[in-house]
């Protein structure tokens, strides 16, 4: 009896070996989650890049094929090194060299694509992804590499920001028990001032929104999260797809929803 993508395992740890086989043989294509340890204020967890990247490329898996790695929780660059429970790499070369055999290990296994997709969008880290892709990729090698990122799904009304209201609506899209606005001063309390909407000063451990880059998260609306979510997972699954079409593999001809 056959399953639906939508009901059928993605998650490569949890797939036994005829799994993996079938996956590679019906949609040869695995996603390659990045992210973080690091700070995103006091109501956001500190694995949340990587929480958000593995969530969507496991909604993209569900609805166009393929399987997903486990998350990489490190990450490289950014102005959050120094925070409290942040975990950064000084360099990209353990991240590079990890990434890097990876994708020798998938091309092995008969895969033609993988993505790499990363929740940590510092500059550092979208340096890295885009230059690991393209120098694999001018080798024309049987599996490519498609470079991306949650900030580059270009969702209208949702800039990219950092523990703001985009990740915060992302994340609660996915994982709603582990956004605790609580955690905050109300803003009646500690209401912002009006020129304060970007960085410099939270960067002072007393800000109320210590640490966020971007719109005060106290103003994110929950409604709004399932189609935050259903928007970025749309997105990956058109460029994926693209992608798929462009180097003629399996995976390429079906529909996103929405």
């Amino acid at each position: 009896m056959s399953v639906s993508l939508e009901r059928r395992e993605v998650r490569a740890e949890q797939m036994l070996p005829w799994q993996l086989r079938e996956a590679m043989a019906t949609r040869p294509v695995v996603y390659v989650p990045l992210g973080t340890i690091e700070w995103h204020c006091e109501h956001l967890p500190v694995g949340l890049d990587a929480l958000t990247a593995h969530g969507v490329c496991l909604a993209a898996a569900k609805t166009i094929g393929g399987m997903v790695l486990p998350p990489l929780y490190y990450g490289t660059g950014g102005r959050h090194g120094g925070y409290p429970w942040t975990i950064m790499m000084d360099s990209e070369a353990e991240i590079a060299a990890q990434v890097s055999k990876t994708l020798e290990r998938l091309e092995a296994f008969d895969c033609r694509l993988a993505i790499l997709f990363s929740g940590h969008f510092a500059d550092a880290q979208l340096a890295m992804i885009d230059r690991l892709a393209a120098e694999w990729n001018a080798q024309r090698r049987p599996l490519q590499v498609l470079a991306t990122a949650v900030n580059r799904m270009d969702v209208a009304n949702f800039p990219p920001d950092h523990a703001g209201v985009f990740e915060t609506t992302l994340l609660y899209a996915l994982h709603p028990y582990l956004v605790q606005l609580d955690r905050l001063p109300s803003v009646t309390d500690a209401p912002l001032a009006d020129d304060d909407v970007w960085e410099d000063g939270r960067h002072d451990p007393k800000h109320p929104i210590w640490g966020v880059v971007g719109p005060d998260p106290r103003t994110f609306q929950p409604s709004a999260a399932p189609w935050l979510l259903e928007a970025c997972v749309n997105r990956l699954s058109h460029q994926v797809q693209a992608h798929m079409r462009k180097i003629g593999g399996k995976g390429g001809e079906q529909s996103t929803r929405g």
